[in-house]
């Protein structure tokens, strides 16, 4: 099958120049290395990094987010395809300091495809596990909304984006601990009563703080199980960056000069005719 699109997905922390003169244009620079048709960068917070977009990435349109948060999700898309950019505030789940959903429709080839990019509720307390099950839980839900609104066919509906699965921790019992892979599996099902899938991901971790911490699994695409994807290696899902690096030293250098979260790149294959 041949390409339809391809989407690039990030998480650059804080994202600005963070008194390291270059970071912006290196991150920058990295992401057009991937070449991707829409690309989501989460955490948006610096000026600059409009200025370095524009310059290294003119061929795209740019989209982002707005509202009491610091930190916004900003989107581009390429020029030559057409999409329409609407904020989702009510997957900020009646907290306004919680980040909007960034809902983006591309059409290819006369076929619509529906992107909604998110950033949930992290921590591992009682209110950060509610929070951020409630914004996923609304965005498996909103396939049924989009799907009443096509007269012909399942809907064409993706999320993803950094969903910062890390489960709970009880403060006195810790037995009764919601662990991570609790908090995955119930996203799993709950995506395929849906009929929807979590994508496999060709590395096992997306962040790793450069400490003691070990890396884990916080990001995520979810997508109708009728869409085609290509695989990388058997995976629908290529995480880039510092999980792909060998060396400790330079997977180092690289969470600190960049981010602490992989990339996920993923492209969509035109259906079957």
């Amino acid at each position: 099958m041949a390409k339809a699109f391809s989407v690039a997905s990030w998480n650059v922390e804080h994202f600005k120049s963070q008194g390291v003169t270059s970071r912006v244009e290196d991150v920058v620079e990295f992401l057009a290395e991937q070449r991707p048709n829409v690309f989501a960068l989460y955490e948006v917070e610096g000026k600059e990094v409009f200025g370095a977009l524009t310059t290294l990435m003119p061929e795209y349109t740019f989209h982002i987010t707005e509202g009491q948060q610091v930190q916004q999700i900003l989107l581009g898309v390429r020029t030559r395809i057409t999409a329409f950019f609407t904020q989702k505030t009510e997957f900020r789940s009646g907290v306004s300091l919680l980040r909007p959903g960034a809902l983006l429709t591309v059409k290819i080839d006369g076929v619509d495809y529906t992107l909604l990019f998110l950033h949930t509720k992290s921590g591992t307390d009682p209110r950060g596990l509610g929070l951020r099950d409630d914004m996923l839980e609304r965005a498996l839900d909103f396939a049924a909304t989009l799907q009443r609104r096509v007269e012909d066919g399942p809907v064409n509906y993706i999320f993803l984006g950094d969903f910062n699965i890390m489960g709970m921790q009880y403060r006195y019992v810790r037995e009764r601990d919601i662990i991570a892979t609790h908090e995955l599996r119930k996203l799993e099902q709950g995506a395929k009563r849906r009929k929807m899938k979590v994508l496999d991901k060709d590395e096992p971790n997306t962040w790793w703080g450069g400490g003691k911490l070990a890396p884990s699994n916080l990001d995520f695409v979810v997508a109708r199980d009728h869409i085609p994807f290509k695989k990388f290696g058997g995976s629908e899902v290529s995480v880039r960056g510092w999980p792909k690096i060998a060396e400790p030293a330079k997977q180092l250098r690289w969470v600190r000069e960049m981010s602490d979260h992989g990339l996920l790149f993923f492209e969509v294959q035109r259906p079957q005719q």
